[in-house]
């Protein structure tokens, strides 16, 4: 139990740690992601300003060339290298040095080849001036409104440095605070795990306690995710502890009834008669008596286990099978009408949780019973009932009075065993019924004579 205890807990742990991983990761890959999103969104912005701000300024003189009606306000696009770009280019390019910013220095931005469509917008990453990494922005216009009016392509460009300055900021803040986040979440799952696994402590405590015989059953208050375990388990507990104390009180039982046999025997075996002849009917005698307490209790220690978990027996095949023998045995009958025997239909899902033989034992019994005072008529049905199956068997025969049922459930209730007989008396199948949690009832029958209820246990919920 204390190494299941502790494979569970490094288990749990694993999986919360996994799981706690798995979650920060994504948490914090998703956020640096949105972040750059953002970064970039806020970066192409300012930079489609700038060139709507170039785009304004531009003209033509009088030789068609481009120039900037005014200055532009902003210092970076006069101090070289700044970090902010703008270029003007004739489309199609013509050669010579297009007409570009102070900022530019003696550099020209290599711009991609492809061309923009009047007023559509392009975006490029590219290498600019001083080794910088650029964004560019770019768009084509034409500003007179004439045949043959030359087009000129509009390039702005910004250093994505302090983009990426900003980006990797971020990215260290979220992790420190990721990290505590992580510390803490760490923290709440050791309490959550703590308190959770508060009761499986508490049950591996009572299970030691039962162990080492200090109490009789698990004891305690535990959850309701808990308690049906514990419920469990006491059961059991209780039938392993019925099953050997009827062990015990068949092997006492057993050394009972030899007990005179074997005194008979250790008699003769002291005084033998002169003549063997009248020794061998006495010894024959008491070794058959001695058989016939073995066998029975034999019979007997076999029901004692009823009640193994694991084991179901479905009831209408078993139920059928009696019916089948119950109407060769006792449906001919010489001194009136035959016995009918009729059976309900049977739930297929009607099922026993114990062994087939002791099945039979009890229904058989009942039936015989049932069959041996029926005058003409025996019912058999099979209902539901609290989780397990509820067998019915009616008789129509002279019945027994409530006095007389008392005392056919009582027989046999004392230390020592019955006498063997013909077969299990009623009694011995309530005892089967109550080894298996289950209960026989007598009462009258509709049909005028004897109702043996017999409840048993279905499938374990």
């Amino acid at each position: 139990m204390r190494a299941l205890w502790r494979s569970l807990r490094w288990r749990l742990w694993l999986a919360t740690l996994a799981a706690l991983g798995v979650a920060l990761l994504a948490a914090g890959w998703g956020l640096a992601g949105l972040f750059r999103e953002h970064a970039t969104q806020q970066f192409e912005r300012q930079l489609q300003r700038q060139l709507d701000l170039v785009t304004a300024q531009l003209e033509v003189d009088g030789d068609r060339q481009p120039r900037l009606r005014t200055g532009l306000n902003d210092p970076r696009w006069h101090t070289p290298y700044a970090g902010l770009y703008w270029q003007i280019d004739a489309l199609p390019r013509q050669g010579g040095a297009p007409l570009r910013s102070r900022s530019l220095w003696d550099t020209v931005l290599a711009l991609p080849d492809d061309t923009p469509a009047e007023g559509e917008l392009h975006r490029h990453t590219l290498p600019g001036p001083d080794g910088q990494t650029v964004h560019l922005l770019e768009r084509a216009v034409r500003l007179l409104d004439q045949p043959g009016a030359p087009a000129w392509r509009i390039a702005v460009a910004a250093d994505t440095a302090e983009l990426e300055a900003a980006v990797a900021r971020f990215s260290g803040r979220l992790l420190t605070f990721l990290a505590v986040l992580g510390a803490a979440l760490l923290a709440a799952a050791s309490a959550q795990l703590a308190v959770g696994l508060a009761p499986l402590r508490q049950l591996q405590a009572a299970v030691q306690a039962v162990r080492q015989g200090r109490q009789p059953r698990l004891q305690g208050r535990f959850p309701s995710e808990v308690q049906p375990l514990v419920d469990d388990f006491n059961r059991v507990l209780a039938h392993d502890e019925q099953v050997a104390q009827r062990a015990r009180q068949t092997a006492g039982n057993l050394a009972h009834a030899i007990k005179t046999p074997l005194a008979v025997l250790s008699q003769l075996a002291g005084h033998p008669p002169a003549d063997p002849a009248d020794w061998a009917p006495t010894l024959q005698e008491q070794v058959q008596a001695v058989r016939r307490q073995v066998d029975w209790h034999l019979q007997r220690a076999r029901a004692a286990g009823a009640g193994a978990p694991g084991r179901l027996t479905p009831l209408g095949p078993v139920l059928d099978g009696l019916l089948r023998v119950m109407r060769k045995v006792h449906a001919p009958r010489d001194d009136g009408p035959p016995l009918a025997l009729d059976l309900a239909p049977v739930d297929a899902q009607a099922c026993f949780a114990g062994e087939p033989q002791d099945l039979q034992e009890m229904a058989g019994n009942l039936l015989d019973n049932a069959c041996k005072w029926a005058a003409t008529r025996v019912a058999l049905k099979v209902t539901p009932c609290d989780g397990g199956w509820r067998l019915t068997v009616d008789d129509d025969g002279p019945g027994l009075s409530a006095t007389q049922r008392q005392a056919v459930l009582a027989r046999g209730v004392r230390a020592d065993e019955r006498v063997p007989g013909s077969g299990l008396g009623l009694d011995i199948v309530r005892e089967i019924a109550q080894l298996y949690q289950g209960e026989l009832v007598l009462e009258a029958s509709p049909l005028g004579g004897l109702r043996a209820t017999l409840t048993l246990p279905g499938v374990p919920g």
